[in-house]
């Protein structure tokens, strides 16, 4: 009975820092920082949705270019 309380106790043990670890590096983040931390995932959504916006403006751009392109000939 000790013996399978010792290997529950180490499963489940394992799990959580693999859990840990797995959710840090999915996020990219150095594996040891705290995983409920949400900073992190605050700052990717803002790059991504900067990044997002100024592909849009270019696209814009390129339209509208394209357009008077159009329109002056």
């Amino acid at each position: 009975m000790k013996q399978l309380k010792a290997v529950l106790l180490s499963l489940v043990l394992g799990l959580a820092i693999g859990m840990w670890f797995g959710v840090n590096i999915g996020r990219e983040v150095p594996f040891y920082s705290n995983p409920f931390d949400t900073a992190a995932l605050n700052e990717k959504l803002k790059r991504a949705t900067g990044e997002t916006l100024e592909k849009g403006g270019h696209a814009l751009e390129k339209t509208g270019q394209s357009m008077q392109d159009k329109l002056g000939k």
